[in-house]
């Protein structure tokens, strides 16, 4: 598939944009320039009114952009974010979103996985898949995660809002990463230990395990080779970024597990567990940082009973 033809899908399928929407791409100088500014010839070619932002890298994934950057969100009908570190767990995202603005973010985005990849998905049987896995959850009050490599967790989920991340964002205030594919929530808490054997986010794949122990929703022991790398990522933003902050389960069956958390989350039949910033999908907990990994394998207990997961 060439740059364009991702762009395409981007613009006509999963954004729907019509003639003299505004359509704002932020980029930043990390990102390779030519899928902001295809997507930007692109939108242009299809009666848009486009126009792109070109920002220095924020610090950590979830930290805000600039203000000037964060109102012109708002004040967008379409925005687009090909940038290096994630905007998706952010205020500005969340404020734009309210404000009725279509959203997209594409963080950590490489020419790569623009042509080839998640981003080939057939994103209507994506969206067909996450809502029928999302009827099989939103009723649980508890999950329980068992791998062979140690994981043993227990979430409780009580009454919580189950997303669906699934590329299809036509309707005004709506939002999704791409590539796509997903089914997640904010637990209330959790108790137990996750190891993460696929990557995290921050760091790429991983070629020895993280070992995270998660006491009442909190991570209060953190091990394995890379574990001094992840404290440090955690500790820069302060306590908050130890919070349980998500569930997830990936449904794509295009996307790979690159080293990319972007696309690794939605590799179809992982789980992934996030640490940080919940705020912007219903929980409570503003951190300033979200880092996710992969877990690969997994078994899901929905209420004690086993949830097969056959995507």
């Amino acid at each position: 598939m060439s740059l364009k033809d991702s762009a395409n899908i981007v613009l006509e399928t999963c954004m729907a944009v019509k003639p003299g929407e505004v359509v704002l791409i932020i980029t930043d100088t990390a990102t390779h320039p030519s899928i902001a500014s295809t997507l930007f010839d692109r939108a242009g070619e299809l009666g848009c009114d486009p126009i792109l932002i070109t920002m220095e890298p924020r610090e950590v994934h979830g930290q805000e952009p600039p203000k000037a950057v964060a109102d012109a969100m708002s004040a967008a009908d379409v925005v687009l974010a090909p940038t290096s570190k994630s905007l998706t767990h952010t205020q500005a995202r969340l404020n734009a979103n309210q404000a009725g603005v279509r959203t997209a973010t594409l963080p950590g985005i490489t020419l790569e996985m623009m042509e080839s990849g998640g981003i080939n998905a057939d994103y209507l049987a994506v969206r067909d898949t996450a809502f029928d896995l999302k009827s099989r959850l939103e009723k649980a009050k508890e999950i329980r995660l068992v791998t062979e490599l140690g994981t043993d967790i227990v979430f409780d989920v009580r009454a919580c809002d189950w997303k669906v991340d699934h590329g299809i964002i036509h309707e005004p205030g709506s939002s999704s990463n791409l590539p796509a594919g997903e089914v997640f929530v904010a637990p209330k808490g959790g108790n137990g230990v996750f190891v993460v054997d696929g990557s995290m986010g921050g760091m790429g794949l991983l070629d020895s395990p993280l070992t995270i122990k998660v006491e009442n929703g909190q991570a209060t022991e953190i091990t394995g080779k890379g574990a001094e790398q992840f404290i440090n990522m955690l500790d820069s933003v302060g306590p908050l970024a130890r919070n349980l902050a998500e569930l997830g389960i990936g449904i794509n069956p295009a996307a790979r597990l690159i080293g990319n958390v972007l696309e690794d989350e939605k590799v179809a039949g992982t789980v992934h567990i996030a640490l940080g910033d919940n705020s912007t999908f219903g929980g409570d907990v503003v951190a300033g940082i979200h880092l996710d990994g992969i877990i690969t394998g997994p078994r899901l207990f929905v209420d004690g009973e086993e949830l097969v997961l056959s995507f």
